[in-house]
C-alpha cells in the first residue's frame, strides 16, 4: 500500500497556503503530519472554497472521509466528518451541525492531547467500517483546486 508523505505538500495547495500567516502555515503542517501519522495510507483530497482544506479519506471519496483540516485566514480546525457519532470522552468536539464537529487547534501542543489521537483512531475505524472492503486507492493526493 502506498503511504502519504507527511512532509510534501501539493504545489497548488502550498502556493495558496503561502498567503496565510507563517505561524498558521507551520501549525497546518504539524496538524497534517499528526493526521497522516494516524493513518498513513489515507488519501488526501484538496479543496479551495471558503477555506483552504485538506480532507482525509480511506477511499479517496468524500463519503469515506474521516477528518479534514480547514484553514481560514487566521485560524484552522481539525474537523471530523462524522463527529456526532464519535464517543469524545475528552469533550474536545465543538459545533452544532447535524454530522460534522471540530476541534480548534491553536498551537502545536494541542496535538499532544491523547484524547485527540483517540478521536482520529475512532474516526478512521468508522470510515473503514463504512467502506466495508479493502480500499482500492491508498496514499494518493487528489487535488480539486482550480488553478
Amino acid at each position: 500500500m502506498t503511504r502519504l508523505d507527511p512532509e510534501t505538500l501539493h504545489p497548488d495547495f502550498e502556493r495558496i497556503l503561502s498567503d496565510r500567516p507563517m505561524q498558521l502555515q507551520f501549525l497546518y503542517r504539524d496538524v497534517r503530519r499528526f493526521v497522516i501519522e494516524a493513518c498513513p495510507t489515507a488519501n488526501e483530497i484538496l479543496y479551495h472554497t471558503h477555506a483552504l482544506s485538506s480532507v482525509y479519506s480511506v477511499s479517496g471519496q468524500l463519503k469515506h472521509a474521516y477528518c479534514h483540516i480547514p484553514i481560514y485566514r487566521e485560524h484552522l480546525n481539525l474537523g471530523f466528518n462524522s463527529g456526532t457519532s464519535l464517543s469524545d470522552p475528552g469533550n474536545l468536539l465543538e459545533g452544532t451541525g447535524s454530522k460534522i464537529r471540530h476541534v480548534p487547534i491553536r498551537e502545536p501542543s494541542d496535538l499532544s492531547n491523547p484524547a485527540l489521537a483517540d478521536l482520529i483512531r475512532e474516526a478512521v475505524q468508522k470510515a473503514q467500517a463504512l467502506l466495508g472492503s479493502p480500499a482500492k486507492l491508498s496514499g494518493s493526493v487528489i487535488s480539486k483546486i482550480k488553478t
